[in-house]
C-alpha cells in the first residue's frame, strides 16, 4: 500500500493529486442549494486529523458516523468515502455502501465491511475489497483529505452484490434529495534525521 512509498518519492509526488473536483458529490451533479445533511463522527471533529486508530498506522477500523434529519421522501442512503489528494488520476475510494436504510441514523465503529451487519450493500474500494480501506498516504506527500459523503436518495436500484464507485454514482443520477459531507485529515510526515548532525563542541 501507499505507506511503502519512500519519502523521497512522496516529495516528488507532492503536486500530483486527483483533485477535489473529481469527488463523487461533484460527479453526481449535486447542486449547491440542495438540502444538507448533518454528518458527524464522535471520533473526530470536522476538518480535524483522523485518530491513528482508523488508519493503516493503527488498527485500521472504520470510524463511527452519525447523521441528522433527512429530506422528506428519502427511501435509502449511500455512503462514499474518498481521498482526492491521492497521487492518482481519480480519488482513492476508501468505502462504499449502497442502499442503507433511511431510518438507520448511524454506523458504529469498525462496521463497514462486516457481512453480518445488515446496513446495505458494501461496495468495492479502490483495492477491490468490500471493506474499509484504512488511510495510508505516502510519507512526505503532505496532508490528505478523507471526504465522507452521505447521499439521501429517493430510490435505489439493485446494483448487485459488489457495486463499484461508477455504478453507484451513475445510479444516483436524478434521485439525490440531499447530501452531507464530513472531512477528516491525515498525513505521514518524514521523521527528523540527525544522522549527519555533528556532536556539540565544548566551549573553549
Amino acid at each position: 500500500m501507499l505507506e511503502h512509498i519512500p519519502a523521497w518519492m512522496g516529495r516528488l509526488l507532492g503536486d500530483m493529486r486527483a483533485g477535489h473536483e473529481k469527488l463523487a458529490i461533484i460527479k453526481a451533479g449535486v447542486p449547491a442549494d440542495m438540502p444538507m445533511i448533518d454528518l458527524t463522527s464522535p471520533a473526530f471533529a470536522p476538518g480535524a486529523r483522523l485518530p491513528v486508530r482508523f488508519t493503516a498506522d493503527g488498527d485500521g477500523v472504520s470510524p463511527p458516523l452519525v447523521w441528522g434529519d433527512l429530506p422528506v421522501g428519502t427511501t435509502s442512503l449511500a455512503l462514499i468515502v474518498e481521498d482526492p489528494d491521492a497521487p492518482m488520476p481519480q480519488p482513492l475510494v476508501h468505502a462504499l455502501i449502497w442502499n442503507l436504510p433511511a431510518d438507520l441514523g448511524r454506523i458504529a465503529e469498525g462496521r463497514i465491511g462486516q457481512e453480518a451487519l445488515p446496513i446495505g450493500t458494501v461496495g468495492r474500494n479502490s483495492y477491490g475489497a468490500q471493506a474499509w480501506l484504512p488511510p495510508d498516504p505516502p510519507t512526505g506527500h503532505g496532508e490528505h483529505d478523507y471526504v465522507f459523503q452521505l447521499f439521501a436518495l429517493a430510490s435505489a436500484e439493485n446494483l448487485g452484490e459488489k457495486p463499484g464507485r461508477s455504478d453507484i454514482v451513475d445510479a444516483m443520477s436524478g434521485v439525490v434529495l440531499g447530501a452531507g459531507v464530513l472531512i477528516g485529515t491525515y498525513a505521514r510526515e518524514e521523521a527528523e534525521t540527525v544522522a549527519n548532525a555533528s556532536p556539540a563542541m565544548p566551549l573553549a
